[in-house]
């Protein structure tokens, strides 16, 4: 996978990429992570990407011409273009099985008081990680790229994935280890007895009894 990342701060992503399973994924060439500084590709004299609203209003827009000359220069027939932006699809764990099949990820990371409308027919998907408004979209695209990343084939081990929270709808299981009692908090015994049927029974009762208590939402969804 190639993941292309637009952002007028691309030091933001330096922890990101260098830390952890993203920079195992990285050296193990399971994925190619290149960052442009689409301030680069601006014709303005003064290097902005910016300018006033037309009809007035608050803050700064995102002129098209430096984006879209930025996409000229790296888009293919294999891209698929994402904004992140409050106004787009809430991500799951969904959709990052659904992207990380895409051979080639495009993300465009917003700023300022938001893009240049004309911008959006740029893009094949758009994408908000919450209701709710941080300063850009380094952020969003860093827990997006993150989640599809960690899915590819050789990032972590498949065991690891099948009870994951979110899949099937559930939350994962509670884990515990040494020592068995801590502060009076005791083990489940049923985790010590070596009965792999019944601690699997356990798991699967506790994942649905977690995910009734913390996130019936999800159910609700399930059931749809």
């Amino acid at each position: 996978m190639k993941i292309d990342i637009l952002t007028l701060f691309p030091n933001m992503f330096t922890g990101f990429l260098n830390e952890s399973i993203i920079k195992r994924a990285i050296d193990k060439k399971l994925v190619e992570v290149n960052l442009y500084n689409f301030r680069d590709y601006t014709d303005d004299l003064h290097g902005h990407v910016d300018d006033t609203p037309y009809g007035g209003g608050a803050g700064m827009v995102l002129r098209c011409q430096p984006i879209f000359d930025c996409l000229d220069k790296i888009r293919t027939p294999d891209s698929f273009v994402i904004m992140l932006t409050p106004e787009g699809k809430i991500f799951n764990q969904k959709m990052a099985y659904e992207l990380k099949d895409k051979k080639h990820l495009i993300f465009i990371c917003g700023h300022y008081e938001g893009f240049d409308e004309r911008i959006k027919s740029l893009c094949d998907m758009f994408i908000s990680i919450g209701d709710f408004v941080v300063t850009g979209g380094e952020l969003p695209c860093m827990l997006v790229s993150d989640a599809i990343i960690r899915l590819l084939d050789g990032a972590i081990t498949k065991k690891s994935l099948e009870n994951e929270s979110f899949n099937d709808n559930l939350l994962d299981y509670p884990t515990y280890t040494k020592p068995r009692i801590f502060r009076g908090m005791e083990v489940p015994s049923v985790l010590i007895n070596g009965d792999h049927k019944k601690i699997e029974e356990f798991r699967n009762s506790e994942r649905l009894k977690k995910t009734k208590e913390l996130r019936p939402d999800l159910l609700e969804d399930k059931n749809d």
